[in-house]
C-alpha cells in the first residue's frame, strides 16, 4: 500500500464513491465537450484536493453530502483553473499529457475551463451550498489576483520576500485553504473552527509552494521534475530571493547580471543553481517550509485525536517530503 493509501484509509470508501459523483458532474450532451471531459478524468491526478475535504469534514465529524458537493466544486473550479493556466501560460503539456489547449487550441479551452466553471456553481447552487460556494469564490478571486502578481512582479529581479509570499498565499495556499474550511463547513464546523481549518489548509499551501520551489535547484534524477524551470522563466522565488539578498553587492550585480541574460543553457542554470547553495538558499528555504508545515500541525493539535486526524497529520508530512 502505498503512503497516499493509507492516508485515504478512513476515508476510502467516500473517495471511491466520490469518482463516479464527479464523472457524473462533469457530463455534457454535447458530443465535443464530453470527450473533453473523459480526456480531463482519465489524466486525473492525485485528487489532493477532495483528500483534504473529506478528511477534514471527517475530523469535526460525519462527511455529509454536502462534503461531496464541497470536492465536486472546489475540484470543478480547479479544473476550470487549470485549462485556464493552460491557455495563459502558452504551455502544452499537463502531468505528461497533451494539455486541452495542445489538443483542441485556445478558443475550446478557454470554452471549457467556463463550462467547467458553471457547471461547479450550479452544483453549489442547486444544492443550497451558499456558504460554501462564499468559501471556494473567495478562493477562486484570490487565485486569479495571484496569478495576475505573479505576472506583474515575480520576474522582477528586485522582487522581495513579502511580495514572494503574498503571491504563493493567494496562487496557491489559498485553493487548500478553502478545501480545508470547506469540508469543516460541510461537516458542521462552528465559525471558529472553520476558520481554524482554513488557516491551516494556508498554512500547508504555502508549504507545498515552497517545496515545488525547492524542486528547481536539485538535480533532474533526484526529484523527476526538469531542473532549472523557474530560472529559464526568471521567476524569483524564495532560495533565489534569499541568496540574492544575502550576497555583496559585487556579487549581487554579478548574479542579476546572469539572471536577466539568462537563455537556459546548462551552464548558465548551473552557475545560479551553485550561487543559491553558496549563499544558503536552500538551507533558508527548508527552513521555512518546516516553520509552515508545523504552523499547520501545531493548529491540527488543537483538534481530538482521531482516525481523520491522524491521516492529515501524515498528509501534511507527504506533502513536504515528496520527491515529485
Amino acid at each position: 500500500m502505498s503512503t497516499l493509501d493509507r492516508i485515504k484509509t478512513p476515508i476510502a470508501k467516500e473517495m471511491a464513491e466520490f469518482e463516479s459523483y464527479f464523472k457524473k458532474s462533469m457530463r455534457s450532451k454535447v458530443p465535443l465537450l464530453d470527450i473533453i471531459m473523459n480526456y480531463i478524468l482519465r489524466r486525473k491526478g492525485k485528487q489532493m484536493r477532495p483528500i483534504y475535504v473529506f478528511l477534514s469534514a471527517k475530523l469535526l465529524g460525519a462527511i455529509t453530502k454536502s462534503t461531496f458537493h464541497a470536492a465536486g466544486l472546489i475540484e470543478l473550479l480547479h479544473t476550470a483553473t487549470l485549462v485556464h493556466d493552460d491557455v495563459v501560460d502558452e504551455s502544452y503539456q499537463r502531468r505528461g499529457f497533451f494539455s486541452i489547449n495542445a489538443l483542441w487550441k485556445n478558443k475550446i479551452s478557454v470554452l471549457v475551463g467556463d463550462y467547467l466553471l458553471s457547471r461547479g456553481l450550479l452544483l453549489a447552487v442547486d444544492n443550497n451550498e451558499f456558504e460554501i460556494l462564499k468559501i471556494v469564490s473567495e478562493a477562486v478571486k484570490e487565485m486569479a489576483e495571484g496569478e495576475l502578481l505573479q505576472i506583474e512582479k515575480a520576474r522582477n529581479i528586485n522582487t522581495n520576500e513579502e511580495i514572494y509570499f503574498d503571491i504563493i498565499r493567494k496562487k496557491t495556499a489559498t485553493l487548500l485553504a478553502s478545501c480545508a474550511a470547506a469540508g469543516a463547513k460541510s461537516a458542521g464546523g462552528t465559525d471558529e473552527q472553520v476558520e481554524l481549518m482554513r488557516q491551516f489548509g494556508e498554512n500547508i499551501g504555502i508549504a507545498f509552494q515552497i517545496k515545488d520551489d525547492l524542486f528547481d535547484y536539485q538535480a533532474l534524477n533526484a526529484t523527476g521534475k526538469p531542473s532549472g524551470n523557474d530560472i529559464q522563466e526568471k521567476k524569483m522565488t524564495l532560495p533565489l530571493i534569499f541568496a540574492l539578498n544575502n550576497a555583496n553587492p559585487s556579487a549581487k550585480r554579478q548574479m542579476k547580471r546572469a539572471i536577466s541574460k539568462n537563455r537556459g543553457n546548462t551552464d548558465s542554470i548551473k552557475t545560479i543553481v551553485d550561487f543559491v547553495h553558496q549563499k544558503g538558499g536552500i538551507d533558508y528555504a527548508t527552513e521555512k517550509m518546516k516553520f509552515f508545515r508545523d504552523q499547520s500541525l501545531e493548529i491540527l493539535n488543537r483538534f481530538e485525536d482521531n482516525e481523520a486526524r491522524r491521516s492529515l497529520t501524515d498528509l501534511v508530512n507527504y506533502t513536504i517530503d515528496r520527491t515529485k
